[in-house]
């Protein structure tokens, strides 16, 4: 039980970090509202989730072998958060999920799961941060290795999970907040695109561990 509250620590610790899933939910809560933003949450989710799935593959092993691989993800994650950043500073990032009705509402949602799956999937680090966190809680005397590791990836999920809702819920808080101020809006959009476009350079300049 102790260790499971330290994986659960550990986790806490990495979603409160800032980050581009952080910055996403929070200008999508802001600029689109609360439902793009949840929606957001669950590409985000389902990101994490096939990174479990790759880590238990080992496809971590095989950026190690053929670093080729993570350079091409690595790069890949960087262009796509540079795009997210750029179409930031000119407009919003999705279409209004009221505009023209349940047809638009449906777009916008897939758009927006679209846009965290992707966001986390072509981030190479999450990936790798799966592999190295999952075993090291993970012990071959307490009963099947794969189905501890199933249980801890269903936590990790859920747990980024609830920390993403709540920065969904903040963005949109934040949104609202800033409807009385135009201005205020432009300083938002131009600095979570300007921290969108910080951490695509990051990723472009960062080395395999």
């Amino acid at each position: 039980m102790a260790e499971l509250w330290m994986f659960l620590l550990a986790l806490a610790v990495v979603y409160l970090l800032p980050g581009p899933d952080m910055i996403l939910l929070l200008q999508t809560g802001a600029r689109q509202g609360k439902a793009a933003a949840l929606a957001t949450a669950i590409g985000l989710a389902i990101a994490r989730g096939c990174h479990v799935a790759l880590a238990a593959l080992g496809l971590a092993t095989l950026f190690k072998a053929a670093p080729w691989t993570f350079e091409v993800v690595r790069l890949a994650g960087a262009a796509y958060l540079l795009w997210l950043g750029i179409q930031c500073l000119r407009s919003n990032m999705l279409p209004n999920l009221n505009a023209n009705g349940p047809a638009a509402a449906k777009l916008a949602w897939r758009e927006a799961i679209q846009r965290g799956l992707l966001t986390n999937l072509l981030n190479p680090k999450a990936l790798l941060f799966c592999s190295v966190l999952l075993p090291q809680f993970i012990d071959p005397q307490a009963g099947p290795v794969l189905t501890q590791f199933a249980t801890l990836g269903v936590l990790l999920v859920v747990a980024g999970l609830l920390f993403d809702s709540c920065y969904a819920l903040i963005g949109a808080w934040l949104g609202r907040w800033l409807e009385r101020s135009p201005s205020a809006q432009r300083v938002q959009q131009w600095l979570f695109g300007s921290l969108l476009i910080g951490f695509a350079l990051r990723l472009t300049f960062v080395q395999q561990a």
